[in-house]
């Protein structure tokens, strides 16, 4: 098998989001006669995806394969504007950024699947069966305990919002969290917690008191905490720091007693697909329990699999996890925040709140 990476360029566009900057291209090539081709665009690391994607590919080493890692609001883009990416267009389309994908999915961008392996999914990870959630990752707190005092480590939002309060001095440009006007799935956390947390007009407050820093993504924050130029991460996806923990990262990650959100990453197979039958054979793979079972064990995603038992799974985090889990549903109730006047206003007052310190400024 071939694999082999370049840059793709997109168009240059701007989303209500972010502006969209360049997608990743690998390819797994056959080694053979070519007889089909998946292209897949993807909002999540090519680490997270890349054994799931070899694994099938293995069972169909005819295929080439093409994945596409970008940015949340760059693949949203490319799908909203049919935008192609090195002259290609998705068979299927990944997002951890559920509500983007509920809208793409709302304006007509999916087909329909039905398949025993989505009927095994959770109503509230399968959406029209269009939508379909394939993990289940916690969204956490992270900090290094090389760097952060022990007596303030939080395990609330509470805990965090009193931190913030009471040493102010010593945290102040030391706490980080996902700039939602360039994150999708950021904005999709944060407006998750306006609805969920009567705690959350205060966080943001001290947030804004305590100059917090801003990232477009998960990794920078990481990278920021264990260099020592931020303590706590707030609203990290776990799957990402799942990662570097097994790769020897000193992080440790908090699941919040307050309740902790749950969120899938959602494929949909694209209304346009040139290779749709090989696009739900590959979104059967992905939701089964042997494609299941690559996501657990070999990479650092959640799977979503009732069946699976142990790290990396739903089971598994229900049995870590000390306060309560709120998977976020795949609903139109996820439309709301998309809004054109809502989403303005909530990104305004965030502004106001948050000022513009990114996570890497002096």
């Amino acid at each position: 098998m071939k694999v082999f990476r370049i840059a793709a360029c997109t168009l240059a566009m701007v989303s209500a989001l972010a502006a969209a900057n360049a997608a990743e291209r690998t390819t797994f090539g056959t080694t053979g006669r070519e007889t089909g081709h998946l292209v897949l665009f993807g909002a999540t690391d090519l680490a997270a995806m890349q054994a799931v994607i070899e694994h099938f590919h293995g069972l169909r080493p005819d295929l080439a394969i093409d994945y596409f890692d970008g940015h949340t609001a760059e693949v949203y883009d490319a799908v909203l504007k049919e935008a192609d990416w090195n002259g290609m267009r998705p068979d299927i389309v990944i997002s951890s950024a559920m509500d983007l994908q509920v809208k793409l999915v709302n304006d007509g961008f999916a087909q329909p699947h039905e398949s025993a392996e989505t009927e095994r999914l959770p109503d509230w990870a399968n959406w029209r069966n269009e939508a379909f959630g394939f993990t289940f990752e916690p969204v956490v707190m992270v900090y290094n305990p090389l760097t952060l005092p022990p007596e303030d480590v939080p395990s609330t939002r509470f805990d965090l919002v009193r931190l913030l309060r009471e040493k102010s001095d010593f945290y102040q440009g030391r706490i980080a969290t996902y700039d939602i006007a360039q994150s999708g799935v950021g904005y999709l956390l944060a407006t998750q917690d306006a609805r969920q947390a009567h705690t959350f007009g205060r966080l943001i407050e001290s947030f804004g008191r305590n100059a917090v820093r801003l990232a477009c993504c998960t990794v920078d924050v990481l990278e920021a905490i264990e260099d020592g130029r931020v303590l706590i991460g707030y609203n990290m996806l776990g799957s990402y720091t799942r990662q570097r923990i097994a790769h020897g990262s000193s992080l440790v990650t908090v699941l919040p007693k307050d309740y902790t959100m749950v969120v899938s990453r959602i494929a949909f197979i694209h209304r346009q697909s040139a290779n749709a039958a090989t696009a739900r054979a590959f979104l059967d793979y992905l939701l089964s329990r042997a494609g299941q079972e690559v996501l657990a064990r070999e990479s650092s995603l959640y799977a979503i699999h009732p069946d699976l038992t142990g790290p990396g799974t739903a089971e598994g985090l229900h049995k870590e996890v000390e306060g309560p889990l709120r998977p976020i549903s795949l609903s139109p109730g996820l439309l709301a925040y998309l809004d054109r006047m809502k989403q303005e206003r909530f990104l305004a007052d965030w502004r106001t709140a948050m000022g513009s310190n990114r996570v890497g400024a002096d």
